[in-house]
């Protein structure tokens, strides 16, 4: 019996477009739409609670397409804008965004190849959810490039719609704790790891990570501990011999 092309090692099949491989890749971040709903349902409240229009929350959801970073420059939001405060929040988006940039080149390796226009484009699409399904997917051979932009798109669409009901129903989430929406990021983020799981020594650059950005956020005002456990972890890891 002949492997599925779909699963076969990459160092024997480059990458490849396949319209067979978009139902797959929407499976496999089918489990993720939930939390992406919560997380865009929250966002959208959030928003109207600092009164921004419907218009400008979608237009951030499509063209930011962050996450967390949204979250953490609408919180810090300043009542008027200047260039000072514009350049602040710039800072403070790339800082939570700059791990995109290492999520992306992680998959040089399978769209590499490709030409530069759909390379990059593809990039646009890159999110924490997608990416790892796209990782795991890699690590078993797969190489159709759709498996990972067909699932992006999707996840992208939901996204996008999902701060409607939120932004609409924003008196009713004056209190997030009430429906336990404080707690979207936190189990979002969470539940990523389950599937990462590669054994405790794997875990110790988690566990540093972890601690140094609880105990920056403890110390220090801002958003430092975003950076300094990123590069706690980022160093741990790199520092930890080859088993």
């Amino acid at each position: 019996m002949q492997p599925s092309p779909h699963l076969q090692p990459h160092h024997v099949h480059r990458v490849y477009w396949s319209r067979d491989g978009i139902i797959p890749g929407i499976y496999a971040i089918a489990p993720m739409l939930p939390g992406t709903l919560a997380f865009g349902l929250a966002f959208g409240a959030l928003c109207a609670q600092k009164n921004f229009t419907l218009a400008e929350v979608e237009v951030m959801m499509a063209i930011v397409y962050g996450g967390l970073s949204q979250f953490v420059a609408v919180q810090s939001w300043p009542d008027t804008l200047t260039v000072s405060t514009i350049a602040t929040l710039a800072l403070l988006t790339t800082t939570v965004n700059i791990r995109f940039a290492l999520m992306s080149a992680s998959l040089r390796p399978w769209f590499g190849t490709l030409p530069a226009w759909q390379a990059y484009s593809s990039m646009l699409l890159v999110t924490d959810g997608g990416w790892l399904a796209a990782t795991r997917y890699r690590e078993h051979g797969g190489a159709n490039a759709w498996y990972f932009v067909g699932g992006g798109i999707v996840l992208y669409m939901v996204w996008l719609v999902s701060s409607i009901p939120g932004f609409l129903l924003a008196g009713q989430l004056a209190d997030p704790k009430k429906y336990g929406v404080d707690l979207v990021m936190p189990a979002f983020y969470a539940a990523m790891l389950v599937p990462a799981w590669k054994g405790p020594r794997r875990a110790i650059p988690w566990v540093i990570a972890g601690t140094v950005a609880l105990t920056v956020h403890w110390l220090v005002p801002g958003y430092w501990f975003i950076i300094s456990g990123a590069i706690a972890g980022s160093v741990s890891a790199g520092l930890m011999a080859d088993e």
